[in-house]
């Protein structure tokens, strides 16, 4: 009795995934047949807000090919400048306009990204989609009301909830814009032209040439790209959602105002990553990389039981009454500035591309050499300090409530201006880390980096603005040249007199000048200090 149970059950279970792969078979042949139509997109409908919007995906080279940008749309044509591909906003067009001004100097980084980097990934882009009857005033779908009688989407469902179906995209029906997206597009047409062409011309802001191109063999040497990978980017896909230019029951000014009332809320709810969130996510940048590791390791930075934290995670500045040493920015900053005379090829070939991450081996280089550094700077008389002492105190400046050292060691700008200064002595001079904090031990034991309110200090008119009583980081590249002078890795006379002029500059208010006494002088008499 137990097996015929047995083997009954075994029968069911069987007939069961029979019939399961039936159905799975024949909804993979109609798919097939669904998805061979080009003028179709399978997609998921979705509702938000009372907003119907149509979820799927696209090949890069459909994207590049259908996909209009939105200065395209024709209540905007009168306002489009063909030569800069953007509407010009005047007083008649401000209250149609439904973008920012595309940037086209953003093409070429886009391109590089996309075609360099394996890993790379576009968000999904938000498109509208319009039909010829949606411009012309006299065309039945318009009512007497002046009302659409139909969406310019047109839906055909596939289940019987109407949440899965296919979405007629023909290109003798339907006009396609971005509505948010554009520079994702401009960077996906580059890549296409690139790869049909083997070059793409580089654009200012507003695409006027820039005399120089990206090329195919270009890439191949500097990222070692492989054609055939190259050649298959246009069939990568991209997440798409479709929103109607014009839905049933609108004006068209109703429509308008939706359209863009979308646009602005998209672009509203997208807050940018701060640069302190962006140094704590980045995986590409070993100078982020290295940075993230020592502040979570040194012991002048790691987080410790019963003790403040050292590093402001997120914001780029330190408040005066804030209880951390540093930001997560500034180390980074300090990171590179250190490190890239030692590791130039860890920044990006040029301005606005993404660098490449470096191998392990490196960065693990790049962790010893930054940790010797905060060894060495944990060993400073002021960072010794803070074993009985918060950093308030020694950051504040005398005026302030409850007072202060004013210390610049304490402030992330200066901090970044002794990092790049160390990181030239170091690498480029061949100057010992060692030999160079003796030195900083002894100026520091003198007072050299504290009371930078006061004209005695080096520091006054550079790094502290007198005027406004308070940091400048302005005054930082002046800052790192003294620091380099006063270690003594400046000998050029040419380049001392220079340093000498930019410092009495520095010191010198309404036409007057400051002398180190407090006194008022003649520029000429600002001279440089002693080297330590």
């Amino acid at each position: 009795m137990k097996d015929s149970t047995f083997d009954l059950n075994t029968d069911i279970a069987r007939e069961y995934l029979e019939r399961e792969n039936k159905d799975k078979q024949v909804l993979s042949l109609l798919l097939e047949k669904f998805l061979e139509k080009k003028d179709q997109i399978l997609v998921q409908k979705t509702e938000m807000g009372g907003s119907e919007a149509y979820v799927g995906s696209v090949t890069l080279e459909w994207f590049a090919g259908r996909v209009h940008f939105a200065f395209g749309l024709p209540l905007l044509q009168k306002k489009y400048n063909p030569e800069t591909d953007n509407i010009e906003i005047d007083a008649d067009s401000i209250d149609e306009i439904q973008q920012r001004p595309l940037d086209w100097s953003r093409q070429a980084p886009l391109v590089q990204y996309l075609a360099a980097r394996k890993n790379h990934k576009f968000p999904p882009v938000l498109v509208v989609i319009n039909q010829p009857w949606v411009d012309d005033p006299k065309a039945s779908e318009w009512n007497s009301e002046e009302r659409a009688t139909k969406s310019t989407t047109d839906f055909i469902p596939l289940d019987k909830d109407g949440k899965v179906g296919l979405l007629n995209v023909s290109e003798e029906n339907v006009t396609i814009y971005a509505l948010d997206g554009q520079h994702r597009l401009m960077g996906v047409q580059g890549l296409m032209e690139l790869i049909k062409t083997g070059k793409l011309q580089r654009y200012k802001k507003d695409k006027t040439a820039d005399d120089s191109f990206i090329t195919v063999s270009d890439l191949i040497d500097q990222y070692q790209v492989d054609p055939a990978y190259l050649q298959g980017l246009p069939k990568e896909k991209i997440g798409i959602e479709f929103i109607c230019a014009v839905s049933a029951g609108e004006t068209r000014t109703e429509a308008r105002r939706r359209v863009r009332s979308v646009f602005v809320h998209v672009n509203l709810m997208a807050a940018p990553l701060t640069k302190g969130q962006l140094a704590q996510l980045n995986e590409d940048d070993g100078f982020a990389i290295v940075a993230r590791k020592v502040a979570v390791t040194h012991p002048l930075l790691e987080q410790k039981l019963n003790r403040n934290p050292r590093v402001n995670w997120n914001s780029s500045t330190v408040a005066a009454n804030s209880t951390v040493l540093t930001t997560l920015q500034a180390l980074q900053d300090m990171s590179e500035r250190y490190l890239g005379h030692k590791f130039p090829h860890w920044k990006p070939f040029e301005k606005g591309l993404i660098p490449m991450r470096p191998e392990n081996e490196e960065i693990e280089q790049g962790i010893d050499e930054f940790t010797k550094l905060f060894d060495n700077l944990a060993s400073l008389p002021s960072y010794k300090i803070l074993a009985h002492e918060d950093t308030p105190i020694l950051r504040r400046f005398s005026f302030e409530k409850s007072g202060g050292e004013a210390n610049i060691l304490f402030r992330p700008v200066a901090q970044v201006a002794l990092a790049q200064a160390l990181g030239f002595l170091v690498f480029k001079k061949g100057l010992s880390l060692s030999t160079i904090f003796k030195k900083l031990r002894k100026f520091d034991q003198q007072g050299g980096f504290t009371g930078m309110e006061y004209p005695q200090s080096l520091w006054y008119g550079i790094l502290y603005d007198s005027n406004k009583k308070r940091v400048q980081v302005s005054g930082r590249d002046l800052a790192t040249k003294l620091l380099i002078y006063i270690l003594g890795g400046l000998q050029d006379p040419m380049e001392v007199a220079d340093l000498r002029k930019a410092l009495a500059n520095a010191r010198t208010v309404e036409n007057k000048t400051i002398g180190f006494d407090g006194e008022f002088v003649e520029p000429k008499e600002v001279g440089l200090p002693l080297l330590i």
